[in-house]
């Protein structure tokens, strides 16, 4: 990343309208249903709303190994009873906590237009992190096990509506700025829809890849109006860098950094106009 000393692209008016930071450790098998209700008192103040979803599956930056695409239906014999994957939500809906047996994860949710992206230094990390402490302590109180992190994840997720700067999905190359609608002839016109999911390594100081990039921009519709937009998508993922949570933070803070400066990279200077870039 040639301009990683630079100052990180910022934007007054962001269409980012989801973010999560979360952590994977090793199993907590101890973690089951009735303890998930325990650790809820510790949080209910603050997040008095509950459902219960499944879990996430374990997900592991591998490298030097071929990577395939995830297609075929898996079937798992299951010991002991089902797990389960418990969120906590604040009443207003925009912030929630998310709990399993080997994941921690805190999200803010844009609700109506008039929420306001908290920014990450401000409010994300400094709550991502007090959480992450408390759940650990809890842990440590009720010897449910240490936390052993293994994985940690950075998302963004970007709506980008047609009502500023192109008006058809296959206008994307007005969004996009590695997309080009060049053919070898004139027999295809323009495309009804178009995404594109890409992938990045992430290295560390010495070159060694320790973590990857994925974007994902897919079609899709406001709900509202019915009105085309892209959904853009950007998780940063690797292995903590170091031990604990301080390791988690500096994995999260070097994700962040390549989710903005790849969402600054893999747009158009037209749209960076719209959305008020500053640096």
């Amino acid at each position: 990343m040639n301009d990683k000393k630079m100052p990180l692209p910022d934007f007054s008016k962001p269409p980012v309208t989801e973010v999560a930071l979360s952590v994977q450790f090793d199993t907590l098998t101890a973690l089951r249903t009735p303890q998930l209700g325990l650790l809820w008192q510790e949080f209910r103040d603050h997040f008095p709303v509950t459902e219960e979803h499944p879990p996430l599956e374990p997900v592991i930056e591998r490298f030097g190994v071929r990577q395939t695409r995830k297609g075929a239906v898996r079937f798992e014999m299951l010991e002991g009873p089902p797990r389960i994957r418990c969120w906590f939500l604040n009443k207003e809906g925009k912030e929630l906590i998310q709990v399993q047996q080997d994941r921690f994860v805190r999200n803010w949710r844009k609700a109506g237009d008039e929420s306001t992206y908290p920014r990450y230094e401000k409010h994300l990390r400094p709550t991502f992190e007090r959480d992450l402490k408390h759940f650990q302590s809890v842990l440590q109180r009720e010897q449910l096990g240490d936390l052993k992190p293994n994985q940690c994840e950075v998302t963004y997720v970007n709506h980008i509506a047609a009502d500023h700067g192109w008006r058809e999905h296959g206008d994307i190359g007005k969004v996009i700025t590695v997309f080009k609608r060049s053919f070898s002839d004139s027999f295809l016109g323009t495309p009804e829809d178009a995404g594109m999911r890409l992938r990045f390594l992430i290295p560390d100081e010495a070159g060694t890849p320790i973590g990857r990039l994925h974007i994902a921009i897919e079609p899709g519709y406001r709900s509202d109006d019915n009105l085309p937009l892209f959904i853009m998508s950007l998780t940063a993922r690797g292995a903590p860098r170091g031990d604990g949570i301080e390791g988690v933070l500096g994995f999260l803070d070097m994700g962040r950094e390549w989710v903005v400066r790849g969402f600054a990279s893999i747009t158009t200077p037209e749209m960076h106009k719209l959305w008020e870039r500053i640096e």
